[in-house]
Parts: structure tokens; C-alpha cells; sequence
């Protein structure tokens, strides 16, 4: 009686935090749908900017023969997660389907039932607001561990056949849908509001997945890595680490200093840095997430 008086409240918690989770990732799907529904409706469809993938080639056939996008877009993906299943195996299976039906429902009932007017006339306008829109929503999608199906089925599928890189592999099929607009629509301006627009949102899809870099990550290579380690410890009040490493050239052992600055830090080290060696070599890049002390975490 022990035994189970102690499992049932451990598999209730886990019960409730699975559940929780799941309504967290299930609101993320929603409103990046949401999202993505008034980017087609406001912006994209209007002017018919096609942002690569499966939906702007929906958009495509849209202008022919003014097909629901959504509906399309559905219609579309069935094959290419198909193809999906029988070559990369079920992983892209119920997650990726309830991801792509929420998001093009969204994109028809905003467009084709609610038919909201567009955002501007503005082409320029529209693929620039289009695409930090269409960002924003896919990222929300993808923060809710959800796939839109799509161009990246196919890019996984031309990676394990042909070893491309899978993010290479969608880049070659977005290239092509976005300037088969320039012949579908007789224009050189199509593809390029679509090119415009497919940087725009993969810019936004980081910045939305990872967010500002909010710390520096400074490596030092210098002879004088004792000084270097007291301006740190002593003017800054930063901590570090020394990295034993060996020159190419010469094959010298070399201490390279490692510490993480916050954003404000990072033009006072270098400076510094400079006067107190000006021969060293400094190699900086951005920190998405520090977890330690003089560090807030973020929330994942």
C-alpha cells in the first residue's frame, strides 16, 4: 500500500507536467498559425508573393485559378509527407499533420472566410511586413515542436538521398518555387519581393527561436594572458577560463583566455585587451544562453 500511496502522486506530477507542456507547445501552434494567417491575408496573397515552399506554390495556382491557398497547400503536402514517411519513417507523422491542417485553415479562414482586406498597396510593404509576419509564425510553430510539412520533408529526403546538407536542400527548392513566380507571374519584380521575403522571415524565425544574443563570448590569444586574467578578474569582475592550445607555426603551447561579457562589456575588453597586448588575437561571437553565476537565465 506503501508503494503505490508514493507512485500515484510521481505519476500524477509527471501526468500534470506533460500536460502542461503539451497545452504550452499546442498555444504556440495556435497563435503562430494564427500569425501566419494574417500574413498570407494582409500581405502575401494580395500581391501574390510567394515566399518558397509548399504555400507559394499554392499561392501560384491561387492566381490561375483562385484556389483556397490553404486548402491547396493541404492537397499539396499529402504526397510529400508520403514521401516523407516512406523514406525518413514516421517521425514527421501526427505532429506534422496537425501543424500544417491549424496552419492552413488559419491562412483560409482569415483569407477566404473573414476576407480581410490587405494590409497595403504597397508591394515593397507587403513583403517586408509579410515576411517578419510570416517569421514570427513559424517560429511560434516550431517553438510548439511542430512542422509545417513542406520543403523541409523534401529537404531531409534530398539529404539522405544525395548527402546535401538539409538546409542547402530547402534553399534549392525555395530558390526554384520563388523564381518559378518570375515566369508564372511575367515579372523580374515577383521573385525578388519573394526573395526579400523568405530572408526577412528567416531572420525573424532565429531571432523568435533564440532571441536577441544578450552576452559575448570572447577568446584571447595572447602572450601576456596574466594580465589579461587580472583586467578580467580585477576591472571587469568577470570570471574565465584558460584553454591550453599550441600555435600552428611554431608549435609553442599557448593559454587561450575564455570569458563571456555581457553586450555593454564588449567595447571596453577590446579596448583594453588592445593596450595591454596590441598583437593579440581576439575571436568574439554571440551567446544566445549563459546558465552560471552573473548570468539571468532565460526562460525556455
Amino acid at each position: 500500500m506503501s508503494a503505490v500511496r508514493f507512485r500515484l502522486p510521481a505519476f500524477f506530477y509527471a501526468l500534470k507536467t506533460h500536460l502542461k507542456k503539451e497545452l504550452r507547445n499546442f498555444s504556440f501552434i495556435l497563435i503562430g498559425s494564427a500569425i501566419l494567417g494574417l500574413a498570407y491575408a494582409l500581405f502575401l496573397i494580395p500581391h501574390h508573393i510567394v515566399p518558397g515552399g509548399v504555400s507559394g506554390v499554392a499561392i501560384i495556382l491561387n492566381y490561375f485559378f483562385r484556389l483556397p491557398v490553404g486548402l491547396m497547400s493541404i492537397v499539396l503536402n499529402i504526397p510529400i509527407l508520403y514521401l516523407g514517411v516512406k523514406v525518413l519513417g514516421g517521425k514527421y507523422g501526427v505532429r506534422t499533420i496537425a501543424g500544417m491542417v491549424i496552419l492552413n485553415f488559419s491562412i483560409d479562414f482569415m483569407h477566404e472566410i473573414l476576407k480581410l482586406p490587405q494590409g497595403t498597396s504597397n508591394p515593397l510593404l507587403a513583403s517586408i511586413y509579410g515576411g517578419i509576419l510570416l517569421g514570427v509564425g513559424l517560429g511560434l510553430v516550431f517553438k510548439g515542436r511542430a512542422s509545417t510539412g513542406g520543403t523541409d520533408v523534401i529537404g531531409m529526403v534530398i539529404n539522405k538521398w544525395t548527402g546535401i546538407s538539409v538546409g542547402v536542400g530547402i534553399f534549392i527548392v525555395d530558390f526554384f518555387i520563388i523564381s518559378l513566380s518570375g515566369f508564372a507571374f511575367h515579372s523580374l519584380e515577383a521573385p525578388l519581393f519573394g526573395y526579400l521575403t523568405l530572408y526577412l522571415s528567416s531572420k525573424v524565425i532565429d531571432f523568435v527561436l533564440e532571441g536577441w544574443s544578450y552576452a559575448k563570448l570572447a577568446l584571447i590569444i595572447t602572450e601576456r594572458e596574466n594580465e589579461v586574467r587580472e583586467y578580467i578578474l580585477k576591472n571587469m569582475g568577470r570570471s574565465g577560463t584558460f584553454l591550453h592550445g599550441e600555435t600552428f607555426y611554431l608549435g609553442k603551447p599557448r593559454k587561450v583566455v575564455m570569458t563571456v561579457i555581457s553586450r555593454k562589456e564588449f567595447p571596453i575588453l577590446r579596448q583594453e585587451i588592445k593596450k595591454i597586448d596590441p598583437e593579440s588575437f581576439m575571436i568574439i561571437t554571440d551567446v544566445y544562453e549563459v546558465i552560471g553565476k552573473g548570468f539571468r537565465t532565460r526562460g525556455v
